[in-house]
């Protein structure tokens, strides 16, 4: 697929196409459960809209592949689709017929795309059908009618979602508007989990929308910051800071990292460290704080004469601010600090723009980083990890999102970050009160920013670009690093009940990373390496 192309069109998706994209973009386990099982029951998407329409598929295609993705096996499913599948077909009184597909595939010389999409859908859905469906009719007959009229408004919710983005992946705006008028009804900010989730996809769904070109038209028109944007940054930065204060996610990517680097400055007295993306953009350098209240009160240690703190991203003035208080900090426990910034981004720092000095120890932190470099051609976050390597630090921290949110297919995104989410939401749910307005700035004007992006934005405009660890071991691998496995199992689980962090969230070790999840669903790993 071609780095400019913007959409994949119902003839552009060949059998081909199909295979290559695998159910790696559909490890979709953190949804909630019991609206997916209940979702088994309904065969097509398109049935939502106008029966007999242009647009409707004239057959319904289900291929199978004897082979799955590396990633799909993180499931470790006990139950294989065939199986479950053949449970299905006989609960929904045939609803999907094997001979009927087979002869398809032998019939058609090419497969539509929505059959694609439904073929996506029910290959999912089988395999969790048969092992969650007894658990919705559990806590249907336990919760009674209330209980069911969720369920089915939940049900309904997950059809209006993948109707309306099949529909805008097709380019059917009419179908598509009529499908987002109703969900802008049912998804609610303040409703439940499921429906504020769909509130933030509905507006991404509108944004894609919006910029959709004719067929056949090549590129994505990227949207413009107006005088209306640049009013919400201070919210946007509020909502950052709750999100640093109420969700683990950042203070666990802080927790390890520091770790990290305070073991690799066993020893040493003088110490420098680079941070790619310098905080984040949090006002108060919340990280190096706890960094050089460490330093100064570990024991058994020579103390550091000397640290240096290079912070590396744009708005220099406001890094300088924060600099000039962690060295006013970092005085008042009597350690010397000396901050520097370099103002640019990630794609054009150079090495030259580092100031080593001979004798001290080096190393790199990138939190929620470099998933904001990752593009197509993997020009730019291969010029970037060069550029690391050339520095040869001690160790380069890297903390992100452990997701796929960056696949060529649109749907393949959608469904992905559908997921994901969800488990967010559902961990907010679990946090906070239902009507808390903490709640809904961070959901509305922080995660509901990274949705659109993902879902409305091709090309350079699309830089929420998460990967999962797996993938970025290989990226790393092939930059020339080396993973220096984490040993901190015991010391994270003890940082969770310290923190008194919500119950379900859990840490797993996975090949040497650490890897922060909710109710098994990842949300972010943490790993180390070195050149």
């Amino acid at each position: 697929m071609p780095p400019g192309r913007s959409f994949v069109t119902e003839h552009e998706c060949t059998d081909h196409e199909i295979r290559s994209n695998r159910m790696s973009h559909l490890e979709l386990h953190g949804l909630n459960h019991s609206y997916m099982a209940c979702y088994s029951s309904y065969p097509y998407m398109a049935s939502l809209g106008q029966e007999g329409s242009a647009n409707d598929c004239s057959s319904l295609i289900n291929p199978y592949s004897d082979h799955e993705s590396g990633d799909h096996k993180r499931l470790k499913r006990t139950i294989s689709i065939d199986d479950s599948l053949s449970s299905i077909t006989s609960i929904n009184g045939g609803m999907i017929s094997r001979s009927s597909s087979t002869n398809s595939l032998t019939t058609l010389p090419r497969l539509h795309f929505r059959d694609h999409i439904w073929t996506y859908t029910q290959r999912y859905l089988a395999a969790e059908a048969v092992k969650e469906a007894a658990a919705a009719m559990i806590n249907a007959e336990e919760n009674g009618a209330e209980q069911e009229d969720g369920t089915a408004d939940g049900m309904r919710l997950v059809q209006l979602l993948i109707a309306c983005a099949e529909a805008v992946a097709c380019r059917d705006k009419s179908h598509a508007s009529a499908l987002l008028s109703e969900l802008r009804a049912n998804a609610l900010v303040f409703g439940s989990s499921f429906q504020r989730v769909a509130s933030c996809f509905v507006q991404g769904l509108a944004s894609r929308l919006a910029l959709v070109q004719p067929l056949g038209a090549v590129g994505f028109v990227p949207s413009k910051l107006n005088a209306k944007d640049y009013a919400l940054m201070d919210k946007k930065e509020e909502a950052l800071r709750l999100v640093y204060e109420i969700c683990p996610h950042i203070q666990f990517g802080h927790f390890v990292a520091n770790s990290s680097i305070l073991e690799a400055f066993e020893g040493e007295s003088f110490v420098h460290v680079v941070d790619l993306g310098m905080t984040l953009g949090l006002p108060h350098g919340d990280q190096w704080r706890g960094l050089i209240h460490s330093l100064t009160t570990r024991a058994g240690q020579p103390p550091v004469s000397r640290l240096r703190i290079t912070g590396v991203g744009l708005c220099a003035d406001r890094l300088q601010i924060i600099g000039e208080e962690l060295e006013a900090y970092a005085d008042s426990l009597g350690l010397s600090v000396e901050f520097t910034c370099v103002d640019s981004n990630l794609e054009n720092l150079k090495p030259e723009d580092i100031k080593l000095y001979e004798g001290e120890v080096l190393v790199v932190n990138s939190i929620l980083q470099l998933h904001c470099v990752v593009k197509e051609s993997r020009g730019a976050l291969n010029s970037v990890l060069q550029m690391i390597h050339e520095l040869s630090p001690k160790v380069l921290v890297l903390v992100e999102q452990d997701s796929s949110h960056n696949g060529p297919f649109f749907l393949g995104r959608f469904m992905e970050a559908l997921h994901y989410y969800s488990a967010i939401f559902d961990s907010l749910d679990a946090m906070l009160p239902k009507y808390d307005t903490r709640r809904a700035k961070m959901e509305q004007f922080y995660f509901a920013e990274e949705i659109k992006n993902i879902i409305s934005c091709e090309g350079p405009a699309r830089v929420e670009r998460h990967e999962r660890v797996d993938q970025w071991r290989r990226r790393m691998s092939r930059a020339g690093f080396q993973g220096a496995p984490i040993k901190m199992m015991a010391q994270a689980k003890q940082w969770l009940g310290k923190n008194k962090v919500c119950e379900g969230y859990t840490v797993v070790e996975e090949k040497g990373c650490l890897v922060l999840g909710w109710k098994s669903r990842p949300i972010v790993a943490a790993s180390c390496w070195k050149c």
